[in-house]
């Protein structure tokens, strides 16, 4: 494999980007080894999840929400309004739809769907770092080392890409009409001036396992509050406000090339047809893998349904403003056309952009400017209006909507300018709606100041286990590594949770 020499660019916490960068291995069309695996059930045992009924199976599809950086918990779903003010900060509570439930004070229309989500208080790991991986995988433990290395070995499969797998062992359909795991606006850490960050892939099932991923293209309208004090330059961030010119595409790659005719491309297809017959020699395994990409390619270039349920501005203008004008809001609004046109897997990351450093939810500095300004005010429209949009449309009982993140923050205050919340993962909150999970529920209970779990402590795992079951896939399902071993799709500690289940 190709190597060039890295950048040596600082994590937020410090620690130094690795010295080398992978390249090639992102790449849309790249050889895997997916075909290679064989899918092994584990025995049902008394008190496994593969014992477990209810709720199995009632979401249809899934939208995942990372807000990357990690929000606040204290401002949005665990506020401590009792707490000293070196705790609670310079922002309070309002109470919800859900009599005796709070959240902060600036998340009004969030406040008003409370009864249609479950809030997990009580989320907790030992890794206060930026782990998308240990996030969203089934990764038994964590390392900052392989954080930059999204085809590092060590690294398990994305969740999307185990549901897109298992689909496809079970249904025998190597290209659906609308791929089964979708990512967006763009590949994670793309737009900043750092490599592409680790998590959202496929592993050691394979590049074709990875998520179909999209592109923004559009300017922003605003200009984003400052990260941090060193920043030398302001960035018209579109997650701060976007035209109405903005739009979701598929990756270059994935597009008809302009001026090619279908008749021309039919031909293209009859040349690739000889060149497979061809490669004889080639090894089996990438062969099989390699049709897949090829398959995969072909239906996403002769096919206009993504290209169409990517089409935001086909909505009113009246409800693109309800989701709000910002990258997020439009983002939910293409994951609702997604999945309504039957895409399995969604996912949609509030992302880093420009400024890497303290950047997207990652408020170390100038945390209550950048929660007034953009944060806040764009998770409150676009979070709710997804709520309100699936319910109305009667998808949100079979759509599973999950706002998760790799850590919480700290429940003290630092000194910083603009004031800021730095990593902490002994307790923070998660949401779950829709999908078969319970309505206007709180569970779990942090300490008085928003520091560690007292009741009902959940694990990452907990969370995919949960999610699995939910989607219909038995969180004991194994899937075998490279070197031989099977593994459990949501770790070794995984469990499907009942108190977040209707």
């Amino acid at each position: 494999m190709l190597r060039i020499q890295g950048s040596p660019q600082k994590l937020c916490d410090g620690l130094h980007r690795r010295d080398f960068l992978h390249v090639g291995g992102l790449g849309a069309f790249g050889l895997g080894l997916s075909d290679f695996l064989r899918l092994r059930e584990a025995q049902a045992a008394k008190g496994s999840n593969s014992a477990r009924t209810d709720g199995f199976g009632k979401a249809k599809s899934c939208i995942l929400l990372f807000p990357y950086g990690s929000p606040p918990q204290h401002e949005t779903f665990d506020p401590k309004p009792d707490a000293p003010r070196e705790i609670q900060g310079e922002m309070g509570s309002i109470p919800t739809a859900v009599p005796g439930l709070h959240v902060g004070d600036e998340i009004p229309r969030v406040a008003r769907v409370m009864d249609r989500v479950t809030v997990v208080r009580s989320v907790t790991h030992p890794y206060p770092l930026h782990g998308v991986a240990y996030a969203l995988s089934g990764i038994p433990t964590y390392t900052p080392a392989i954080e930059a290395l999204p085809r590092d070995t060590r690294h398990w499969p994305f969740i999307g890409s185990i549901v897109d797998y298992l689909d496809e062992q079970q249904t025998g359909v190597v290209a659906p009409k609308l791929p089964r795991n979708i990512a967006l606006p763009w590949p994670i850490a793309s737009k900043t001036n750092i490599v592409p960050l680790a998590g959202p892939y496929a592993a050691f099932l394979g590049q074709a396992h990875d998520p179909v991923w999209t592109d923004f293209v559009g300017d922003g309208t605003t200009l984003a509050p400052r990260v941090n004090l060193k920043q030398k330059e302001l960035f018209y961030d579109p997650h701060d406000g976007i035209t109405r010119a903005g739009k979701f595409e598929l990756s270059p790659s994935a597009m008809p090339l302009p001026g090619v005719s279908p008749r021309r491309f039919g031909l293209r297809r009859s040349l690739l047809s000889q060149f497979d017959r061809a490669r004889v020699k080639l090894d089996a395994e990438q062969d099989r893998a390699f049709d897949r990409f090829r398959t995969q390619a072909v239906s996403l270039l002769t096919s206009s349904t993504v290209r169409d349920a990517l089409d935001v501005a086909r909505e009113p203008g009246s409800l693109r403003e309800r989701y709000g004008m910002t990258l997020f809001g439009q983002g939910c609004l293409a994951a609702r056309r997604l999945v309504e046109s039957g895409c399995r897997f969604v996912t949609l990351f509030w992302d880093t952009y420009g400024e890497f450093f303290n950047g997207a939810w990652d408020t170390h500095q100038y945390h209550y400017p950048r929660l007034r300004k953009s944060l806040l005010p764009g998770f409150d429209l676009a979070y709710s209006a997804l709520i309100e949009d699936l319910d109305a449309r009667g998808l949100l009982d079979e759509t599973l909507v999950l706002w998760l993140s790799e850590h919480g923050r700290t429940p003290k205050i630092n000194s910083k300018p603009g004031g800021g919340r730095d990593h902490w993962s002994k307790v923070y909150s998660v949401a779950f709606a829709g999908g078969g999970t319970a309505r206007g529920k709180v569970v779990g209970k942090s300490d008085r100041v928003g520091g560690e779990p007292v009741e009902t402590p959940f694990s990452p795992k907990d969370l995919l286990a949960t999610t699995f079951h939910l989607l219909g896939i038995d969180p004991d399902t194994h899937i075998t590594t490279m070197d031989g071993r099977p593994v459990p799709i949501a770790g070794t500690e995984g469990r499907v949770r009942d108190e977040v289940i209707a």
